[in-house]
């Protein structure tokens, strides 16, 4: 069988003998799954099926899904059974079928389809997996000794759905084998090959790690076509099938030599064409080169596969041939019509990439071998990571690509280096973008400007004008900025406060993402630009895909801002004008004249009137007239905007008249709510309004309606009590403070009489130095007061530690100043032993400090002091 009947073989078996759905493959681009960057197994397109999230077309399904891994590319080409692109052929079951049908099924395809060998044959089980164990050996003709048990035939990733599998191995015999009298299944040697995984998810894992039962089990099966093809057709490698042979004998007669009579040459061959049919299956899914995401896992196969190209001899381009060979595999096979059909597609875009690596590949290997020969003449085994960056920045190397050369050569990249250079990049990167969203727009007069046009209808347009860097220039690529005028164009240009569409524009070769609109003094519309992946060529026509809800989001606003405008005057007074305003699709800002902030009701009255408005679903008039006609009309404009003879007007009738070329909606409805989330004033006589609309609003009261529903679960009331609650909260909270002050009043009293017991006399001076149990300096003060009071004529010396810090207070009566106290002095000495400071005057000194354990050392300073001020 070649490999593309073993896949129709397999795909009618389940469909027509087994009653299961046929799909075509899922694109390579993960649907709805942000967890995925490439589809890399045949269940991954099928988990909301399997979580239960969507409801599948049928519950039996089979599959051969296209899939690439590159975890261990390294090995692609060193190994038999290492690729990066592979078909896993799959049936499924979701809450239908289970053990008793998978496994009969697996085994009747396996030896009467494909007529495989039963005596070969071998199955791993996990082993208290009795059922599957009792099931395979109810197979006719199964061979009762040829069950392996093994502790990691069990598939889980954390708590969720999880069960035992079963694999089915294939013994190949003892050529391909290690030669140990060990080897057996399980062996890393080639000898027993595995074919098939079937996974039993029966079991729910809880997050104790326990598990529990499912209401509904499930099967999912995997089965390598490459390697069930290698086996069918009797080769020693998958690269050795018709799935990837052809590739081979291209790559090998472009080089000119022969497969198999040299290892190294027939790893770069096996490369080659790996890469070759992974590169070729994800352009056609979409993909495109890039920088970042998939479109970069496909630039560092394309650009490895033309430097195992260059490892064979191959100087010039080889990649478009390569395609060729490709395309001819799959060219009768069901589902890849769209590879033939795109084939001049993929290698255009296949071409352009290696023109871009070919102009820079010799100079940077170059350059890489120099320094290869500086790092191990110095005796150092590693490569600095600024210059793995440079030969990325540069010379379009990958830095796997380094990495893979350097281990080469036994020398290893320095990642981290390698990774700080790239976010300094980065970083100068967003604050040029940053700092130049208007894009610096160069001398266009060679643009004949008259004949391009704004069309809100438009989805295509022709490339008339490119720059970057204040220059105009043929091509951009991707990673970079520019500004792009297009024949026709639908997005609406910055400007009257509202920002300008933001959408992507989309040509055969490139995507390229449109952050902004702007408006040149002309009149002439270009578009801030990024390009995402590929490339984009003056005179190339794009494809225009507007953030549709964005521009609505821009249009509920700023037709909101017009019924702000007309409210305010009329709750607020014909005083108000418009100072400025801004709109974007997250929220709206009204700037408008008056000398007093607008009272919380006014607020309320203007946000209920534009409301009623809006519930009356009034449609939106816009027209264009006269300036003199406008005026007589009764439109407003702004003082400060010029006006053309022409204008437009955008009227809500009954309610409000403006002059205004921004975006609005058709009919207010749409603006769906709008809620006022602040009031200030910027200037003198301005003041500033900032609302919301539509999905924004609605999100905004969800959120206030979820703090409300918080505080009335944490007072144990309903939401329509919460400021009753409060009320009671606050009464209750008033009356525990004045009980609790007057606790606190009773113990400083306490505290005073039981420091004033602890008086000492020193040279007829009252002294009273100690700790006391209050908090804060506050506190303190009061205390030292009282206990001063208490013994009329004397120093005291209180301290305390509140949150871990120390505050000292020192307080000294009038006479005992005369008698040279200093109770500055005194405090700074004392300060200083708690690792703090502090001073004051001489009746009276406060101070800080950090080390609370040394606190009674201070005490004895200050008394120490004390002593030698009245000595």
């Amino acid at each position: 069988m070649s490999g593309n009947e073993l896949r129709e073989a397999y795909l009618q078996f389940f469909s027509e003998k087994k009653g299961h759905l046929r799909l075509p493959s899922f694109s390579l681009i993960p649907k709805d799954d942000p967890t995925l960057l490439l589809i890399g197994a045949g269940m991954a397109p099928l988990k909301p099926f399997f979580t239960g999230k969507m409801k599948p077309p049928r519950t039996r399904v089979t599959t051969s899904q296209r899939c690439v891994r590159t975890g261990d590319i390294e090995n692609v080409g060193r190994t038999a059974r290492h690729q990066t692109y592979f078909e896993m052929l799959g049936n499924f079951s979701f809450g239908d079928y289970f053990k008793g049908e998978a496994i009969p099924w697996a085994w009747e395809f396996l030896t009467e389809v494909i007529e495989l060998p039963k005596d070969k044959l071998w199955v791993t089980v996990y082993p208290d997996d009795e059922e599957a164990i009792a099931i395979w050996k109810a197979q006719p003709g199964f061979p009762q000794d040829h069950i392996v048990k093994l502790d990691d035939n069990f598939w889980e990733i954390g708590p969720g759905p999880c069960g035992p599998d079963s694999e089915i191995y294939i013994d190949l015999g003892e050529e391909r084998g290690c030669g140990s009298p060990d080897c057996a299944v399980g062996c890393d040697c080639d000898r027993y090959l595995e074919i098939w995984n079937l996974v039993f998810t029966q079991y729910d894992r809880q997050e104790d790690g326990s598990y529990k039962n499912l209401a509904h089990k499930n099967i999912d099966t995997g089965c390598g076509l490459e390697r069930l093809a290698s086996v069918v057709q009797n080769k020693k490698t998958n690269f050795e099938t018709d799935l990837l042979y052809p590739i081979i004998e291209y790559a090998a007669k472009t080089a000119g030599v022969t497969y198999g009579k040299d290892e190294t040459t027939d790893i770069s061959l096996k490369v080659i064409a790996d890469h070759a049919r992974s590169m070729a299956i994800m352009i056609m899914d979409g993909i495109l080169p890039s920088n970042e995401g998939r479109g970069y896992v496909l630039r560092r196969i394309l650009r490895r596969a033309v430097r195992h190209g260059r490892m064979l001899g191959i100087t010039n381009k080889f990649l478009e041939g390569a395609v060729d060979a490709v395309v001819d595999i799959y060219r009768d096979a069901r589902d890849f019509e769209e590879l033939v059909q795109k084939a001049e597609y993929i290698k255009k875009v296949i071409s352009i990439e290696e023109d871009r690596f070919a102009a820079t590949l010799n100079q940077g290997i170059e350059l890489l071998n120099g320094e290869i020969q500086t790092v191990k003449a110095a005796g150092k085994t590693e490569l600095d990571g600024k210059i793995g960056f440079r030969l990325y920045d540069t010379f379009g190397f990958p830095w796997e690509l380094t990495e893979e050369i350097l281990h080469e050569h036994g020398l290893d990249l320095d990642k981290a280096g390698f990774d700080q250079a790239m976010e300094e990049q980065r970083t100068r990167a967003r604050n040029a973008r940053a700092e130049n969203t208007r894009v610096a727009v160069p001398d266009l007069s060679s643009i004949d400007v008259s004949k391009l046009t704004v069309d809100p209808e438009a989805h295509e347009g022709k490339v008339v004008a490119i720059w970057k860097d204040g220059r105009l220039v043929d091509e951009i690529h991707d990673g970079e900025e520019a500004g792009i005028i297009l024949d026709k164009t639908p997005f609406y240009a910055e400007g009257g406060g509202q920002v300008g569409d933001e959408g992507l524009l989309i040509s055969e070769f490139g995507r390229i993402k449109a952050v902004n609109a702007k408006k040149l003094p002309d009149g002439t519309v270009y578009h801030v630009a990024y390009v995402e992946e590929g490339q984009l060529k003056v005179g190339e026509t794009v494809r225009i895909e507007i953030d549709q809800v964005k521009k609505l989001a821009s249009a509920r606003n700023h037709t909101a801002t017009h019924l702000l405008q007309a409210a305010l005057k009329r709750v607020v007074g014909d005083q108000v004008n418009q100072a400025g305003s801004s709109v974007t699709p997250e929220r709206l800002r009204f700037d408008f004249t008056n000398f007093e902030p607008v009272t919380p009701q006014q607020l309320a009255d203007v946000e209920a009137l534009v409301n009623e408005k809006i519930l009356q679903g009034i449609d939106v008039e816009i027209s264009q007239m006269s300036l003199e006609e406008a005026k007589a009309a009764g439109a407003m404009a702004l003082f400060s905007e010029k006006y053309g003879d022409v204008v437009r007007v955008v009227k809500v009738p009954g309610f409000s008249m403006e002059l205004c070329a921004g975006s609005h909606v058709k009919n207010v409805g749409q603006i769906g709510m709008f809620k006022i989330v602040s009031e200030s004033g910027i200037a003198s006589g301005v003041r500033r309004i900032e609302a919301i609309t539509g999905k924004a609003a609605l999100d905004f009261v969800q959120e206030k309606m979820g703090l409300l529903s918080q505080a009335a679960s944490a007072l144990k009331t309903s939401e329509e009590e919460v400021p009753s609650a409060i009320s009671r909260l606050q009464s209750s909270a008033k009356e525990m403070e004045s009980k609790l002050a007057q606790v606190a009043s009773m113990q400083e009293k306490a505290d005073a009489q039981q420091l004033v017991a602890g008086v000492q006399e020193i040279q007829g001076i009252h002294v009273i130095a100690g700790k006391a149990n209050v908090h804060g300096m506050d506190a303190l003060r009061e205390l030292a007061d009282m206990v001063i009071g208490k013994i009329e004529s004397g120093v005291v010396v209180l301290g305390c530690v509140s949150d871990g810090k120390v505050n000292l207070v020192v307080k000294a009566s009038k006479d005992v100043v005369k008698k040279g106290i200093h109770s500055g002095k005194i405090i700074k000495e004392a300060a200083a032993v708690v690792g703090g400071g502090g001073g004051g005057r001489p009746d009276m000194a406060q101070a800080g400090g950090k080390n609370a354990e040394d606190l009674p050392k201070a005490f004895d300073k200050a008394v120490e002091i004390i002593k030698a001020q009245i000595g």
